[in-house]
């Protein structure tokens, strides 16, 4: 559809350059154009919302026989808005997300609860985790996916609230929190934090900033330093963050903002037991980011767990793919996990990750 909308653009386009009297009727016509733009930006805002209710749909179909799955609504901190008198400015800022439980659990237990984070500059939690979301589910663990400010599927409006390294850390912090407050069965003293790249940077901002709020992190080829990464990025991704709606200036406008969002220069703030896994072929979060991270931890003589992985196939995305190596790098973050945690059905080898996550569930 958009790129039916961009071809009769294109063509438009056109037929007003070629036109007689487009020295007349230039100012106008390009008007009609730059509204027609609009229009498809917006109807991109509104595909996104379509593929976000068709995958929340999906998710039944992909966890609903061993989970209850539900999607809820919680706070967090007020959104920046420039103007201090526009409406609603200094209201909490409203964001769902979804909640996991085991089909089997006994409400009069306690549970230790897992804070899986989504990745992408402008991202979700998409169905793309299930076999992530099954694993740590028939381990025996709760699973809450905050979709933090900036998260797609949610409008334009939400998109643009967007505040990478900033406020978006404090909603996954409060989807921590309103776990802990409305599930009595969630054990506030085991709770972890888990994401890969995008995700793995809310895990180390999240035990960075509060420390006293998680038992253990895990982050998968995190990104660690803006200011490096804006550096090699292309320009459509730096212009992300200098966005008028967003930081609002580039790296070399203001550096200091840019570390201060950087977990390489927050090291020292680590207090939770870490472990960071990374790929030296990683196309996407480069294996000198993670590096930098891990220079900073040992500087400051943090204590932490990590391990790279030299040229592994699937590159960014080597330990969430489905191949076996895949499995063998997750279970060790989920051994590292269990020290802390305590779920009632760990994993002890391979061959139960496989069978809790890719085989058909058993009939009871």
């Amino acid at each position: 559809m958009l790129k039916t909308y961009k071809i009769i653009l294109f063509f438009l386009l056109i037929s007003v350059i070629s036109h007689p009297s487009f020295s007349q009727e230039s100012t106008e016509l390009l008007k009609q154009i730059e509204r027609l733009q609009t229009r498809v930006s917006n109807l991109s805002y509104s595909f996104d919302q379509l593929n976000k209710k068709i995958e929340d749909v999906n998710w039944y179909n992909k966890v609903g026989e061993i989970a209850y799955v539900d999607k809820v609504r919680m706070t967090g901190p007020p959104a920046k808005i420039k103007s201090k008198t526009a409406k609603g400015a200094g209201n909490p800022l409203v964001f769902w997300s979804y909640v996991f439980i085991p089909k089997d659990f006994d409400p009069g237990k306690k549970y230790p609860l897992i804070v899986l984070v989504h990745g992408g500059v402008h991202g979700n939690f998409g169905v793309g985790n299930d076999h992530i979301v099954k694993e740590f589910i028939s381990q025996g663990y709760i699973v809450s996916a905050p979709e933090y400010r900036g998260s797609t599927g949610y409008g334009r409006s939400f998109q643009r609230k967007i505040d990478y390294g900033g406020l978006e850390i404090d909603d996954t912090k409060a989807c921590r929190d309103y776990m802990v407050e409305n599930y009595d069965f969630v054990d506030s003293s085991r709770v972890g934090v888990v994401g890969w790249s995008h995700g793995g940077f809310h895990a180390l901002l999240n035990v960075f900033n509060f420390p006293k709020s998680y038992a253990v992190a895990y982050a998968g080829v995190p990104v660690s330093d803006l200011v490096m990464r804006l550096g090699y990025m292309d320009d459509d991704y730096r212009k992300l963050f200098s966005a008028d709606y967003h930081i609002g200036k580039e790296v070399k406008d203001d550096v200091k903002e840019y570390r201060r969002r950087s977990p390489a220069f927050q090291a020292h703030k680590l207090q939770t037991p870490l472990l960071i896994h990374a790929n030296t072929n990683d196309d996407d979060v480069l294996i000198e980011e993670v590096e930098h991270l891990i220079s900073a931890l040992k500087a400051n003589n943090k204590k932490f767990e990590y391990e790279i992985y030299e040229n592994k196939p699937g590159g960014h995305h080597f330990d969430r793919i489905d191949s076996y190596l895949a499995k063998e790098v997750r279970l060790k973050a989920y051994k590292f996990l269990q020290q802390y945690l305590k779920p009632d059905k760990p994993f002890a080898n391979i061959s139960e990750l496989i069978r809790a996550s890719y085989y058909p569930p058993r009939k009871k």
